[in-house]
């Protein structure tokens, strides 16, 4: 890294600056942080700004290059491992490269920093493509049940998997005693699978209750056991599951508890 080359800051913002790279399980999103350097052969400040700018996008492509490879998709992959495949390799590069730039800071040498984030839905969508024949049937549920489930006015989802071990990924699943699937990426809307993403890991209830992701008053659930990054329910909490609302399932608001 060049930061400490760079000695004034011009436009920064304390969140910006507070925030580190790599994967924020919570939000659901990579983030890093580009340097560019000034252009030292640009023959005006604007010239070296722009060369500057352009480094510092290749820096943060780079990056998230090399971190996205850590990414675990289920406990026994990780991005790295599926972008072994050269087609799957273009598509997460096709992801990473529409990032979003989220601050940008600049310094008096005419230098950038430039923090990106890419939403970890995008990279579930093109690594865990959503198989119609396993859709679980909260997604189908009936109008009744939809309205009784209402009734209740949960907002979201936590499941709380403190005790078990469990380690974030991408594609996380609910499964009841029998091993049937009852909660995956194939319960996602075609928008959340873009935007959402499966389930944000927190360290605390508290946590997760401030998030938007699943509200003030989430139903609560402990997992049984772990298998690989699939949380097995007992029956009673597989049958509390049964009465949620099942558009909260659509639309991914689902947190689960992690040490």
């Amino acid at each position: 890294m060049r930061r400490a080359l760079w000695a004034l800051v011009l436009a920064a913002p304390l969140s910006a600056l507070a925030q580190g790279s790599g994967v924020d399980w919570q939000r659901q999103v990579l983030r890093v942080t580009g340097d560019g350097p000034p252009d030292v052969k640009a023959s005006n400040p604007s010239q070296a700004r722009l060369g500057a700018e352009r480094s510092a996008k290749a820096d943060a492509f780079t990056d998230l290059l090399e971190q996205v490879k850590g990414v675990r998709v289920r406990a026994d992959r990780t991005v790295g491992d599926e972008m072994a495949r050269e087609e799957t390799r273009r598509q997460v590069e096709d992801v990473l490269r529409g990032y979003t730039v989220v601050g940008k800071r600049y310094y008096s040498d005419s230098g950038v920093q430039m923090d990106v984030e890419v939403p970890l839905a995008a990279l579930t969508a093109v690594l865990v493509p959503p198989t119609p024949s396993s859709t679980p049937a909260q997604a189908e549920a009936k109008p009744a049940e939809t309205k009784k489930a209402a009734k209740v006015k949960y907002t979201g989802l936590v499941v709380d998997a403190r005790k078990l071990g469990m380690v974030p990924a991408l594609a996380p699943r609910l499964l009841d005693a029998s091993g049937q699937q009852l909660y995956g990426v194939e319960s996602l809307s075609a928008e959340a699978r873009k935007s959402t993403g499966v389930a944000g890991f927190f360290k605390s209830l508290e946590a997760a209750k401030k998030s938007a992701l699943v509200g003030t008053k989430p139903l609560m659930l402990e997992a049984a056991r772990l298998e690989g990054s699939d949380l097995q329910l007992g029956p009673d909490a597989a049958k509390a599951l049964e009465g949620l609302d099942p558009s909260l399932l659509n639309e991914g608001r689902v947190a689960i508890l992690i040490k």
